[in-house]
């Protein structure tokens, strides 16, 4: 891995992500949220999580989005400025950041998610609005299903995105990441059935390789039967608390998950993807790119927010299974 500081006369690989980023509001855990006097505020959205992840563990990554031109438009940008991500933006006088809320709470009450993103900016972004040049002159582009799912013209600039990544010879990568509040099956395995063909790297949670697109059955026949279908170079399947399965034609390698304390386990699932392809496009083997994946997701569940803060001597130190409670 190459660390945050390289060289410039390094050539480090470059990632492009594309989509919405909202502001999470979280309520303190012994509050509800009709109860609650203050939040606390984060960055999300799962393309820039995934930016931010393999940001930190050394590859060069930039988010394409729209966002409107006030303060909350500019938190977003300059909060992955932070963690130095570069930020494309074709900026708006219209619409709006979308937010989400976090009610946390142990049980039996548990957390849940209350969505407000209605006629955010993105919803209305055209390929022709985009800054078009990360995705055009990039090595690996990475959008998830969430994306078209948010309106009619994001689901047409989604594809427009990865056909001309496609057509570049970019490394596409798509990760399904089904949310039943934004569509129903039926709509999402439409609008897939046209996209998945277009990508190279997918990634799926098992739920959602049988719920969306009807594969079910032993694991390793649904990502041998996923990668046939799709004519991918690779499928990785997230499966719980079992761990992932990656298939890349060759061999099926699974990853168990790399038990950890919980404080936070929204955005795991990204950090899993931004860690797996810090690793994976840094030229290791895929055994090797599943353990970091897994390693910075075990990392992200520690820290407080969307976003996996993370360093890649961290994950090292995981992978290899050289973890103290108390670094000195």
């Amino acid at each position: 891995m190459h660390p945050p500081g390289t060289p410039a006369n390094v050539t480090r690989p470059r990632l492009t992500t594309f989509g919405e980023s909202l502001l999470r509001l979280s309520t303190p855990v012994e509050e509800p949220i009709e109860a609650t006097d203050a939040f606390d505020v984060y960055v999300g959205g799962a393309e820039g999580n995934v930016a931010v992840a393999a940001q930190r563990l050394g590859i060069d990554a930039t988010w394409v989005s729209k966002l409107p031109r006030t303060p909350l438009g500019e938190k977003v940008t300059s909060t992955y400025h932070t963690h130095g991500v570069d930020t494309a933006v074709a900026w708006d006088d219209d619409g709006r950041v979308g937010t989400y809320y976090l009610e946390r709470g142990g049980q039996p009450r548990g957390s849940s998610v209350f969505y407000d993103r209605a006629d955010s900016a993105i919803t209305t972004a055209t390929y022709e609005e985009l800054p078009t040049e990360p995705i055009e002159h990039t090595d690996t582009l990475h959008v998830t299903g969430i994306t078209p799912a948010l309106s009619e013209t994001l689901a047409e600039t989604t594809e427009r995105v990865l056909t001309t990544a496609d057509d570049n010879g970019i490394t596409t990568v798509f990760d399904v990441n089904y949310r039943s509040n934004l569509w129903d099956t039926e709509t999402a395995a439409a609008t897939l059935s046209d996209l998945l063909p277009l990508v190279d790297i997918l990634f799926v949670a098992r739920r959602d390789a049988a719920t969306v697109l009807d594969f079910d059955g032993n694991d390793e026949a649904v990502v041998e039967g996923l990668r046939d279908a799709y004519d991918a170079d690779l499928v990785v399947m997230t499966r719980g608390e079992e761990g992932a399965l990656a298939f890349d034609g060759d061999q099926a390698v699974s990853q168990p998950v790399i038990e950890t304390e919980t404080t936070d386990a929204i955005g795991t699932g990204d950090a899993f993807v931004g860690g797996f392809l810090a690793s994976w496009l840094d030229g290791t083997d895929l055994s090797t790119a599943l353990a970091w994946g897994a390693a910075t997701a075990a990392l992200k569940r520690t820290i407080e927010g969307d976003l996996a803060v993370v360093r890649p001597e961290a994950v090292e130190s995981i992978v290899a299974g050289d973890v103290d409670e108390i670094s000195r």
